[in-house]
């Protein structure tokens, strides 16, 4: 069997996929077939019984709306039965409309969101060259491709995430770009007209220009590719929108929309589908597509029997232990504070990843050009940069690139065997909420670190300063948010979110904080999310409080105490309301004692989302208002977050009047 009837067969599933959904997207399906069946059949390096094989290329379908292209291919490998893809876009199907991967084998990440694959794929890259490197290069030589199209190139995380890629010189990364010209409004000569090949030459890449229908073109293209010793590899295929529709090749109405009934039923006829076929799938095409399998399973062999012979050795057995095995988090030497003088929690954790630094081999991630602010310096001196002539350091500098530095680090997470951190200020979350969110989907362990964390941030003022964000961060599902109140917080909640399995934003102070006064057990059950700091029998007043607004609740609930407004006050630190709304319902009936209603909240930002620890007639203490360029003791007077104005709040609240 010819390979051109193959490849027809396959668009015919991807035809026939998106016409059962009646949605989808088959015309970039069809305009990329001929360049993804050509890498799958003849150079991909996979394991055709194991999807998840460690030492396999990663395939990334930035223009995740092709998803059908990826789910005809990963059906020719018998890794999806055909009932999947009569399922697609169904509810509980492994086939959604966007690629997602926890859903289905063979997807390496969840795209859609254009451009967020090409900054993944950076990191899949980096990872594998600091693995090969810091572990062994036969074991970890792996390639990175990514089939991105027009809208790709037009997103803004693209371009910065390739000249970072062409900067590193990453030489195991592969880019497709299926340039049909097409897309939803029309052709993209309306709003795009960049010439790709010299831009990307500027950022330091291999460029090779070919016709995308071409097989020779492409087979002698990739082949340059994976020849390529020094830069990443850029190919642009000059493709037709829906190649071998029967009239509407060409057409941007095939971009996201179902097949006409007669083009399609002509289409099919012109491709040799028996009439009357849906999803036909001979024997002879998946003989023909699957025909590098043996070689591939003899490849598959020999690396594990190269791992086996390298875990023989104790210290490579342990380095692959720490990036692969199991991360246990009370294996971490407790650090020993200093408690005579205040400090930040950004300079805690800065402290604590240069001394856990050789403890866990597998921590790698920088700061995007704040290092020191976030405090990342001293880890970037201890274990070095990651760069072309050092892919074992395990700095990253990520320049003035937030969202492409967030999304790189999904990447990384999504490769395996690395627990990445990236690190910015609060207020600029907001450029990486992209790819927080795809993170949280995708459920990457990656820690993000975020300083400055409140208004005392300030003389840079509003625009430096986070009122919303902590709020924002938190309507995030499956993204835990942490602001410790201490160092010794920070430490615990460190360690927590390195054994965790979803992504953390942990929220740090600019700003010194003083010590909690309880010892370290007691100190870790803040990695339940919320504990009690000041027990009270006969609670008459509950002060929840996170980050350095714990220090002011409990100086607040002396005060009170004091001035005999309240004898029986409660203090509680909330550092992960995530964390804490998993606990046993016995437990939170413990710390929130449902029976005293007088509760107050104090947090230096937003008050929305309070209520569900103080309730509806609960005082939340707050910032719902943009802050102002000043010294932060100034600011702290100015927003009400002193002792003497947090105290007079809560003896003026209207239900708290004796």
């Amino acid at each position: 069997m010819e390979d051109l009837q193959v490849i027809n067969y396959l668009k015919a599933l991807v035809i026939d996929g998106v016409d059962k959904a009646r949605s989808g997207h088959p015309g970039g399906a069809m305009s990329s077939m001929d360049f993804a069946y050509i890498l799958y059949s003849e150079y991909l390096q996979f394991d055709p019984k194991d999807p998840k094989w460690l030492g396999r290329d990663r395939v990334i379908l930035s223009a995740g709306h092709e998803s059908m292209l990826l789910y005809a291919l990963l059906h020719g490998l018998d890794w999806l039965e055909v009932d999947q893809l009569k399922a697609f876009r169904q509810l509980g199907s492994k086939t959604p409309g966007h690629p997602e991967n926890h859903m289905t084998p063979g997807v390496e990440c969840t795209t859609g969101p254009l451009g967020q694959g090409c900054a993944m794929s950076v990191g899949f890259a980096v990872g594998s060259q600091h693995l090969s490197a810091s572990l062994k290069s036969e074991l970890f030589a792996s390639k990175t491709w990514v089939l991105l199209g027009d809208g790709c190139m037009q997103e803004g995380i693209t371009y910065a995430s390739a000249s970072l890629a062409g900067h590193l010189g990453l030489n195991n990364l592969i880019w497709f770009y299926d340039k049909n010209r097409c897309q939803i409004s029309g052709t993209i000569d309306k709003a795009y007209s960049d010439d790709t090949e010299t831009v990307y030459r500027g950022l330091g890449w291999n460029v090779i220009s070919i016709d995308g229908h071409d097989h020779g073109a492409i087979r002698k293209a990739i082949e340059q590719a994976l020849q390529e010793k020094d830069r990443p590899t850029l190919i642009v295929g000059e493709t037709t929108m829906a190649k071998g529709a029967a009239s509407m090749e060409g057409q941007h109405g095939t971009h996201g929309a179902p097949l006409p009934k007669e083009e399609r039923e002509k289409t099919k006829k012109h491709f040799g589908i028996p009439d009357g076929e849906d999803f036909y799938w001979p024997s002879e095409a998946r003989q023909h597509f699957q025909r590098r399998f043996p070689q591939l399973e003899v490849m598959v062999q020999k690396w594990k029997t190269e791992l086996e012979i390298c875990k023989a050795q104790s210290d490579f057995a342990k380095k692959f232990d720490q990036h692969f095995g199991d991360f246990d988090p009370s294996a971490l030497s407790q650090f020993k504070w200093d408690k005579s003088k205040a400090i930040a929690t950004r300079v805690a954790f800065g402290k604590l990843i240069e001394a856990w630094a050789n403890e866990v081999p597998s921590l790698i991630g920088g700061s995007a050009d704040l290092e020191p602010s976030n405090m990342t310096g001293a880890f970037a001196k201890l274990v070095g940069d990651f760069n072309k002539e050092n892919p074992a350091g395990r700095n990253l500098h990520f320049g003035v690139r937030e969202f492409p530095m967030s999304a790189l680090c999904n990447g990384l997470a999504l490769h395996g065997g690395l627990i990445p951190f990236d690190a910015t200020f609060l207020s600029f979350a907001d450029y990486s909420r992209p790819a927080l969110r795809l993170g949280s989907i995708q459920k990457c362990r990656v820690i993000h670190e975020f300083t400055h964390d409140s208004i005392y941030l300030g003389e840079d003022g509003p625009t430096h300063q986070p009122v919303e964000h902590l709020m924002a961060l938190r309507n995030i599902p499956d993204h835990y948010v942490m602001r410790p109140a201490d160092p010794q917080e920070t430490e615990v909640l460190l360690a927590k979110a390195m054994s965790l399995s979803l992504p953390s934003s942990i929220c740090l102070t600019r700003q010194g904080v003083p010590y909690l006064e309880h010892d370290f057990q007691t100190i870790k059950q803040a990695e339940r999310g919320a504990w009690v700091v000041a027990d009270a029998e006969d609670c008459e007043l509950i002060i929840f409080a996170t980050g350095s607004e714990l220090g002011l609740g409990i100086e607040a609930a002396m005060q009170l105490k004091q001035d005999g407004a309240y004898n029986n006050i409660k203090v509680v630190s909330v550092p992960c309301w995530e964390l804490f709304w998993q606990q046993d319902e016995a437990y939170q009936a413990q710390v929130l004692t449902d029976e005293c209603t007088k509760r107050v909240s104090i947090e230096a930002g937003t008050t929305l989302g309070w209520e569900r620890f103080v309730g509806r007639k609960g005082l939340c203490i707050g910032i719902d208002e943009f802050g102002a360029s000043a010294p932060a003791g100034v600011l702290a007077k100015e927003y009400g977050f002193t002792v003497e104005a947090v105290v007079s709040r809560i003896k003026n609240h209207s239900w708290i009047q004796k």
